[in-house]
């Protein structure tokens, strides 16, 4: 479980054993479960990383909802993470990372393709051997809160984890012509385990 979840988890078990030690037991039930969602929702699995050096893997877990050519050429993958996905997200490619950006903005509901361009989101770029990939995090109508816990100049692995969004959220990947992608619409994807391109040498 990530350590984000603990502040929210302490007290709703705090509360559903004030509740059942004073003998009232449909609250302290109703306590209990949130806290078991909260659980639940920062679960924090390991994950088999492909050793393939070609492979990109997915930034998060997750339903493929865009596949879109920007005006820069590089092809923007959209990942919509519902409540019920684990909401940690990884690094596609191993590499440094160039830079960290906080966007503020609005906190539309994260299927909706604006939210690529107007909703609150971080976004990062990390350089790899082959290629610069950007992703960013992006909030959505019930995340309020986007966590980065890596900064510019820090090495991180394929798959690492690298932060997370709370309560409901969106991941879009910024993949370059050199990646021929392995996904399709509708796709689920699990973070950093999933390929969603393979980058094309020769």
């Amino acid at each position: 479980m990530a350590k984000e979840g603990y502040p929210f988890l302490w007290p709703l078990l705090l509360v559903a054993g004030l509740f059942f030690y004073s003998g009232l037991n449909w609250p302290g039930s109703s306590f209990l479960a949130l806290a078991l969602f909260i659980a639940y929702f920062f679960r924090d699995p390991d994950r088999l990383i492909p050793s393939d050096e070609a492979a990109i893997v997915s930034p998060a877990d997750g339903r493929i909802v865009g596949i879109a050519a920007e005006p820069d050429k590089t092809t923007r993958v959209s990942i919509f993470l519902s409540v019920f996905n684990v909401h940690i997200n990884r690094s596609p490619v191993a590499g440094e990372v160039e830079s960290v950006c906080y966007r503020p903005g609005k906190f539309k509901v994260a299927f909706d393709p604006t939210a690529s361009t107007e909703n609150e989101q971080n976004v990062l770029v990390i350089r790899s051997r082959s290629a610069n990939i950007k992703f960013s995090q992006i909030a959505g109508i019930l995340a309020r809160r986007i966590v980065c816990w890596k900064k510019p100049g820090d090495s991180v692995a394929k798959g690492e984890r690298i932060g997370l969004i709370k309560f409901g959220s969106r991941v879009d990947i910024f993949l370059p012509e050199s990646v021929a992608l392995s996904i399709k619409l509708g796709d689920k994807v699990q973070g950093g385990a999933s390929v969603i391109g393979r980058i094309k040498h020769g």
